[in-house]
């Protein structure tokens, strides 16, 4: 399947359950992104922190440091306070201060986070990550942000 197209199959996926179905969107996307973490953060309209709602090959350790994500802290936090993409080509050796201990602990490289918008409104935040150090592509990040668009607009 192309990028283009994976915002599609994920819509199709999701076909009339009132709650995206987390587990197997996230399965199909580690797949289409040959990842083999990912997580989903959705956001607590009451208290606006970021709770994770799915995730795939997190260590366990490391969920629970995961589990509450402020906004404007670590990948998923940042991506969110932007609304835009978040991109380490390797988590281990970065020092942008993006990263924070608990992703490192994961023990991937190649990580990319992205908000799930719909229009302007925050609904959370999709994240997948590779054991290697990889970038993105354009194509790839796009292609994950209209996921994060298609989830959104049914939460």
């Amino acid at each position: 399947m192309n990028d283009a197209a994976l915002a599609t199959t994920i819509d199709t996926l999701c076909g009339t359950a009132a709650m995206p179905p987390w587990d197997a969107i996230l399965g199909r996307l580690l797949q289409h992104f040959d990842c083999v973490v990912g997580t989903v953060h959705l956001l607590d309209a009451g208290d606006g922190l970021l709770k994770l709602r799915a995730h795939q090959g997190l260590p366990p350790p490391v969920v629970d440091k995961v589990a509450v994500i402020p906004i404007g802290k670590g990948m998923a936090g940042i991506a969110a306070e932007r609304r835009e993409p978040v991109q380490v080509c390797n988590l281990q050796t970065d020092a942008s201060g993006v990263v924070r201990e608990g992703a490192k602990m994961t023990r991937m490289e190649g990580s990319l986070a992205v908000p799930m918008l719909d229009g302007k409104r925050l609904c959370g935040v999709l994240g997948v990550a590779k054991p290697v150090e990889y970038e993105f592509t354009a194509a790839q990040t796009e292609a994950l942000m209209a996921v994060g668009q298609v989830l959104a607009k049914r939460l």
